[in-house]
């Protein structure tokens, strides 16, 4: 009888958190090490474009470019998924990553040259975060099986956590001495080394699983990502569930930040905020506010997402930011005052970037090769970011033709949370059949 491997100490370590069986913490740590680069770049990318969209034009501006961002969306996600059908995985890959590795290079030496950089660069990285992330994901979603997903993925998102925090610092603590458009630079080197660490995993996942056979031509409806989000029921009602997501966050966001104003504003007239300016006043609690969210939403992904992902499954676990959505924006329609709504959002936003980041990924853990690369991209782009037009929209209507209060808006969220709530429980129907009957997937070529 062949003795079973033992786990090493690493993995003993790992299984603080989640499932780590013999052998698997390399790649687990690996991938987790990838997208913590990624983010750590997109952190530090994300501080150039505050300090050019700041200084070249207005906070209103930056609202408008975000419907800017939809329409190249529009374009461009049709376009990868020409790519996915024509490229195997890692080539589509490398020249991606290429692509946004290069233009911040470019960026550097339009500005050097005085070309005003503040509209294309916030365009840009808005695309940059939503697709390269995206297909990270989907890498990480093509090497594991369903199985070893629902249990290492938590690994992976951990490494997500982290690296928004180290590039959030580190923009931080280098951006006086070096300097924004340098700043871009380092950004865009970490975004290479990931790169390098990307093709390293994929050749020692080649090693550890049988090569995928030749795909056949791609059909037309698989060349064209959004073709396929709209013949699929699945893909569908993902992209239907994450738009609606964002679109109850961001419209969260506004409501947190106007009572969150009107406090400002009562606090400095009662004399309670001695010697501080309204936008100190802000600016400190969204200090601490951001502080709340990440410890807490770092705290779960460490203990209680492998937990609920374990013994509730991946089908109830997607149902899980939508039901606390529901009671958080019930709370702020009946309580609306700043504390009630802080604890909201603390809930709503932790469970957002921790259990639910996980488990949307997950999801497309049994799609084919073409919706985890093309459709994923179609879904977590184009969709998520329909949802801030919507939120938007709500938001101008909402202000200028109705004269809601923020009661008003969390009404509106109640609503839009009980039709994501049912929305997820549909697709966690799919996922279970569809992980059924869901073969391991083996190397892509």
């Amino acid at each position: 009888m062949t003795e079973q491997p033992r786990p090493s100490g690493v993995e003993r370590f790992l299984n603080l958190f989640t499932e780590v069986r013999a052998g698997e913490a390399k790649t687990a740590l690996l991938l987790a090490l990838n997208v913590f680069l990624i983010l750590m770049s997109y952190y530090m990318l994300k501080t150039v474009r505050e300090a050019l969209i700041l200084s070249e034009g207005s906070a209103e501006l930056k609202s408008y470019l975000s419907a800017g961002q939809v329409v190249v969306l529009a374009f461009a996600v049709p376009y990868y998924g020409r790519l996915v059908a024509a490229f195997p995985r890692m080539k589509l890959i490398n020249v991606v990553t290429v692509f946004f590795l290069v233009c911040p290079v470019i960026f550097y030496f339009l500005a050097q040259m005085g070309v005003p950089l503040g509209m294309i660069f916030f365009v840009w990285i808005g695309i940059f975060n939503l697709m390269v992330v995206a297909q990270f994901w989907s890498f990480a979603n093509d090497v594991y099986s369903k199985q070893e997903g629902e249990r290492l993925l938590v690994i992976v998102g951990l490494g997500a956590s982290l690296g928004a925090v180290a590039g959030s610092i580190a923009a931080e603590r280098l951006i006086e001495p070096v300097g924004v458009l340098q700043l871009m630079l380092l950004g865009a080197g970490v975004l290479g080394l990931q790169l390098v660490l990307t093709n390293y995993i994929d050749r020692i996942e080649r090693g550890r699983r049988p090569a995928a056979p030749k795909k056949a031509a791609a059909s037309r409806a698989s060349n064209n990502a959004f073709a396929m989000v709209f013949q699929t029921r699945y893909l569908l009602l993902m992209a239907l569930m994450l738009m609606l997501g964002n679109w109850i966050n961001t419209t969260g966001e506004y409501i947190l930040g106007s009572i969150v104003k009107d406090n400002a504003v009562a606090a400095i007239a009662a004399g309670t905020a001695p010697g501080l300016t309204e936008g100190q006043v802000i600016g400190n609690f969204y200090a601490r506010y951001f502080s709340m969210v990440n410890g807490v939403g770092l705290l779960l992904q460490l203990f209680v997402v492998s937990r609920i992902v374990k013994y509730a499954g991946v089908a109830w676990a997607v149902m899980v930011l939508p039901a606390l959505s529901f009671g958080a924006y019930n709370v702020i329609l009946f309580i609306p005052f700043l504390s009630a709504v802080l604890t909201a959002k603390v809930v709503e936003n932790s469970t957002d970037y921790s259990l639910n980041n996980t488990v949307r990924n997950m999801l497309f853990l049994p799609c084919t090769y073409e919706q985890k690369f093309a459709a994923k991209q179609a879904i977590d782009s184009f969709f998520v970011r329909m949802g801030d037009v919507l939120s938007a929209v709500l938001v101008f209507v909402g202000t200028t033709m109705l004269t809601l209060p923020a009661r008003g808006f969390a009404a509106v969220n109640v609503a839009l949370a009980l039709a994501m709530l049912l929305i997820a429980w549909r697709v966690g129907r799919h996922y279970t059949k569809l992980t059924a009957t869901s073969p391991a997937p083996a190397a892509a070529a």
